[in-house]
């Protein structure tokens, strides 16, 4: 079992920053595929970044504004925002799976997914 918490979601204005963090416990947490997802009212949950392997991928939204590691040691993910847009308000997800790649994880059924954490609300303001 694998749980998994979101932390460092919260307001801020279009053009900021904000650092999603993902703590993971229970088994090893280097062998699972890691990655982020987001849900806006009224919309299906996104695909944002995934890391597995030393790999890390992408959903076309968030290229070069968003990125994504991981600490093994520290069992920790993280997305770094950058320049924000009203548009990337939404609850963010982190998730893992032991069966999927990083790019495995932009194309796999959200179901099918193993574990979600709760997620954290970010707000952009214009």
């Amino acid at each position: 079992q694998v749980q998994l918490v979101e932390s460092g979601g919260g307001s801020v204005q279009a053009g900021g920053s904000l650092r999603l963090s993902c703590a993971a416990s229970g088994r090893t947490f280097s062998g699972y595929a890691m990655g982020w997802f987001r849900q806006a009212p009224g919309k299906e949950r996104e695909f944002l970044a995934a890391i597995s392997g030393g790999s890390t991928y992408y959903g076309d939204s968030v290229k070069g504004r968003f990125t994504s590691s991981r600490d093994n040691a520290k069992k920790t993910l993280y997305l770094q925002m950058s320049s924000l847009k009203p548009e990337d308000t939404a609850v963010y997800y982190c998730a893992a799976d032991r069966w999927t790649t990083a790019q495995g994880m932009a194309l796999t059924t959200l179901g099918q997914i193993d574990y979600w954490g709760q997620g954290t609300q970010v707000t952009v303001s214009s």
